[in-house]
């Protein structure tokens, strides 16, 4: 009996410069989504953490209040207001330098991670330390953002907000018996539920999970995530029915039916100067991050120093000081002025870019707002078609679609935040444009920026795994060299010498006489069964194997050879016992990214003009000739 044989099921492999032809439907056990029943249990925490995260965030927000009035006029008060500078004067050049130097110490002895804007933080945490956060990270950054925001920091609190909100979810997912990615999804659930109670913007909040913060497009992360944030907006929609916080919108314009066709049009010049605006602001944080960086001090006094230019600036225009809500609405309602939007928007760029730089605590979302809304309205003067505010609201979702390279959480964060659905196509435009103008300008992101300068590396497009689409029957070989069961390892070790196919093969299955896998062999048992001249048949020698369906997606066989070590797996049928039809390696699971690099590398023209005359030639009838 020979000692091996070269097997081949009907179907082939296809060529390497072709995509895999179907051979046969997928089992009926393949579906759209791979969600479990465990994400109810998620669904129910998240519900829970939306509310809880909800008084967080207001909490904050109180926080802030308080601490910006006692530092500027001595009262007490947690209403949120711009700082008023006229109290103390030019002494109010001071309360930034103290606010930096208790944030300064809070990060020195309480933890580094507090510095920033929070959501760089969030993506770290997220992708590199399987979504835990520290119990103290949840205290420590909401504290030093209120003392940063409240003496003064030109910052938002969103970017607090989240990161505490995403800390009480981490926390309560480090305390249940979850995966890094369940516990992924309750961290961006709770900042969803804190960026809705901040904003009242439910919709936007989860929009801005899936393009920033989830790194996926899941219903296990995706239904988590929205019923927080429901559960955030429906408690904030209590607290003002209560009237202890004001209701939505935050931002009322008055709306509009409909806006003319030279307000879409004009959009797009919007749109590229706010793509120029994002690029400008992204090269200012990190320059002036990078000055910091050169000076002889430790990194604890950087906020300090960064307080000083702050102050300055607040002399200047005390509107670019604190939150800026109150500032915003203005821009949006068309109430300032050109000269003092042109003010505002050199002060605020300059102290906004100084501060974060110096590493302080505070968010990026509100004074990008604030610059965008300033742009909008100083280029409104000059463009037809609506009135300042409305260019302003433009330029504010153009900034954010820009700087966060958000689109859609750009378009929608700015219809909840005003309720104005007529504007809903200009919105578009001007986000698409300053998106477009963003990723062709900047290899990163202000918020990628962050991480990458840690040495990590964060990759903002996402597509179909080709994996999920091919099947292993798609990919494998069927031309196998097969193993008799009586063989003699000195025997089939020269075969495997002889034979060219055979030897390319790493894994050889051992084979009944009616075709049955009973076991495989890999190279190094022949080779070891050889040097120890075993005269121990193969079928004796032989594994039991972990096998692969033709009917199993490649991303199921590639996470069990991830699982398993194998490189390799013998392809079975369902019959008992099972059949082998072929083997399939990890160089077969290469096959389906060669075949998204196909669509994506090869340039062909289909509906080329004389294809297409010459096959209608080919169906019209030929005329007779004339006579």
């Amino acid at each position: 009996m020979p000692a091996g044989r070269s097997k081949s099921a009907p179907a082939q492999a296809s060529g390497p410069s072709q995509a895999p032809v179907p051979t046969g439907a997928p089992p009926a056990e393949l579906g759209d989504f791979t969600t479990e029943r465990r994400v109810l249990l998620l669904a129910a925490v998240a519900l829970a953490l939306g509310v809880a995260v909800t008084f967080l965030a207001l909490g904050l927000l109180d926080l802030i209040g308080l601490i910006t009035h006692l530092a500027y006029t001595g009262r007490l008060s947690t209403s949120l207001a711009s700082p008023d500078t006229e109290v103390l004067g030019p002494l109010s050049l001071l309360v930034p330098v103290v606010g930096g130097l208790a944030v300064g110490v809070m990060a020195r002895f309480g933890s580094e991670r507090i510095r920033g804007h929070g959501i760089p933080e969030a993506m770290e945490t997220i992708l590199l330390r399987g979504s835990r956060m520290e119990p103290r990270l949840a205290v420590l950054k909401p504290a030093s953002a209120a003392v940063s925001i409240g003496t003064g920091g030109p910052f938002g609190a969103e970017g607090p907000i989240i990161v505490t909100g995403g800390a009480a979810g981490s926390i309560v997912g480090q305390l249940l018996h979850l995966t890094a990615a369940e516990r992924r999804c309750l961290l961006v659930a709770g900042a969803a539920a804190g960026m809705t109670a901040v904003f009242g913007t439910p919709l936007a909040a989860v929009l801005l999970a899936v393009e920033l913060l989830l790194f996926e497009w899941r219903p296990r992360s995706m239904i988590p995530v929205a019923l927080a944030a429901a559960a955030a907006a429906a408690m904030r929609e209590a607290l003002a029915g209560a009237g202890l916080l004001r209701a939505a919108p935050l931002f009322a314009t008055g709306g509009h039916a409909a806006l003319p066709f030279a307000v879409t049009a004009a959009a797009i010049p919007v749109g590229v100067a706010c793509g120029g605006l994002a690029w400008l602001m992204t090269r200012c944080v990190y320059g002036a991050e990078d000055l910091f960086a050169r000076l002889p001090l430790h990194w604890a006094w950087w906020p300090a120093l960064g307080g000083v230019v702050v102050g300055a600036g607040g002399l200047l225009d005390p509107r670019a000081l604190g939150v800026g809500y109150d500032t915003i609405g203005a821009e949006l309602a068309g109430r300032l002025a050109l000269g003092a939007l042109a003010l505002l928007l050199v002060v605020k760029l300059a102290i906004w870019a100084v501060a974060l730089g110096s590493n302080t605590s505070g968010g990026i979302l509100a004074p990008l707002l604030m610059l965008g809304a300033a742009l909008g309205g100083l280029l409104g003067g000059a463009l037809p078609g609506a009135g300042p505010g409305t260019w302003a609201l433009l330029g504010m979702a153009g900034a954010m679609a820009g700087v966060m390279r958000s689109p859609l959480t750009s378009v929608v964060f700015a219809l909840e935040l005003t309720h104005d659905v007529g504007a809903l196509l200009p919105l578009l435009v001007v986000c698409a444009i300053a998106h477009l103008i963003s990723v062709l300008t900047l290899k990163r992101s202000i918020l990628t920026e962050k991480v990458a300068r840690r040495g990590y590396h964060v990759l903002r497009e996402y597509e179909v795994d080709p994996l999920h689409a091919l099947l292993v029957r798609d990919v494998m070989a069927t031309d196998v060299f097969t193993v008799d069961p009586l063989s003699v390892a000195a025997s089939l070790y020269d075969q495997l010498l002889e034979g060219a196919p055979a030897r390319r093969q790493r894994l050889y299955p051992v084979l009944g006489g009616d075709g049955t896998l009973l076991g495989v062999l890999s190279l190094a048992d022949v080779r070891d069964a050889h040097a120890r001249r075993s005269p121990m048949a193969a079928v004796l020698a032989a594994r039991a194997p972990l096998v692969a369906r033709p009917e199993e997606t490649l991303r199921a066989v590639a996470d069990r050879m991830v699982a398993s070590g194998h490189t390799v797996l013998p392809v079975v049928d369902r019959n008992e016992p099972p059949r082998l039809v072929g083997l399939v390696s990890h160089f077969d699971l290469l096959r389906a990214r060669e075949r998204v690099l196909i669509e994506e590398r090869h340039r062909e023209r289909p509906l080329a003009p004389r294809l297409q005359a010459e096959r209608l030639g080919a169906l019209l009838p030929a005329r007779e000739p004339s006579r």
